[in-house]
């Protein structure tokens, strides 16, 4: 398989076994989430040490090392994106399958699988999603929304969509559901590295909100913020920001 078909076939799979563990009905709420977490890292940490044992490793679950800083090309996951959204049975979770090479995020694959038959958009396979015309939608945190995306709303006179996980709200942009995916309260590479290898694919603007680049396998995997959006609305964020 090339990088983007494993990336694509574990994204999937991964869902798969997370829906299985959802739907035997033995945890609810945070020990669903976390069988969830362990379930799904232990099947993707294994099958990707299998089938790419050279390159390095980054997952939300597993204790992180240096060793992947020496690396050119490294897997970077997040077994369940929205893990909350997952214990509590919602559909708007995700699964992050990516590959950062020389810091970009190259390659990735975002399974949601609680959307009814499972969707996964990945980087190598660029789909057709309608357009959106005139107020913008964007998407922010249910439960705690970021004050400057909340400004930008208002300055360019947007509509709010709150939502669970990143993975879900990157991908609302991807499918023409919003146009906009502005996060200021920090996240972590495996939130983000999937989510931008795809919406970057589709052609769709990613960076922090400042404009610099996102880059990935940092020694601090913090990442205080990020824009993801349609590149016709990118100048009037950044314009909004700065006011």
């Amino acid at each position: 398989m090339t990088d983007a078909e494993l990336a694509a076939h574990l994204a999937e799979i991964a869902g798969r076994i997370l829906v299985t563990v959802r739907d035997i009905e033995l945890f609810d709420g945070k020990s669903l989430g976390k069988v969830g977490d362990q379930t799904a890292n232990e099947f993707l940490i294994h099958a990707l040490r299998h089938q790419r044992p050279d390159d390095g490793l980054l997952s939300e679950e597993s204790k992180d090392t240096e060793d992947r800083l020496d690396k050119s090309r490294v897997w970077i996951i997040d077994p369940v994106d929205g893990t909350r959204e997952f214990g509590e049975m919602r559909s708007d979770w995700a699964v992050h399958v990516a590959l950062a090479v020389d810091g970009i995020a190259s390659v990735g694959a975002v399974a949601l699988p609680g959307l009814d038959g499972g969707v996964v958009l990945r980087s190598d396979e660029i789909q057709s999603f309608p357009t959106h015309e005139g107020r913008p939608r964007l998407v922010v945190s249910r439960t705690r929304p970021a004050s400057e995306a909340l400004s930008v709303a208002e300055r360019l006179g947007g509509d709010l969509l709150p939502m669970g996980s990143a993975g879900a709200k990157a991908m609302a942009v991807v499918q023409g559901d919003a146009e906009i995916y502005l996060h200021s309260g920090g996240q972590y590479e495996w939130d983000s590295c999937a989510p931008v290898a795809v919406a970057s694919a589709y052609g769709l603007h990613c960076s922090r909100i400042d404009g610099s680049p996102l880059v990935y396998n940092q020694q601090e995997t913090y990442v205080p913020d990020l824009l993801i959006c349609r590149k016709e609305w990118a100048e009037a964020v950044f314009r909004a920001l700065d006011n």
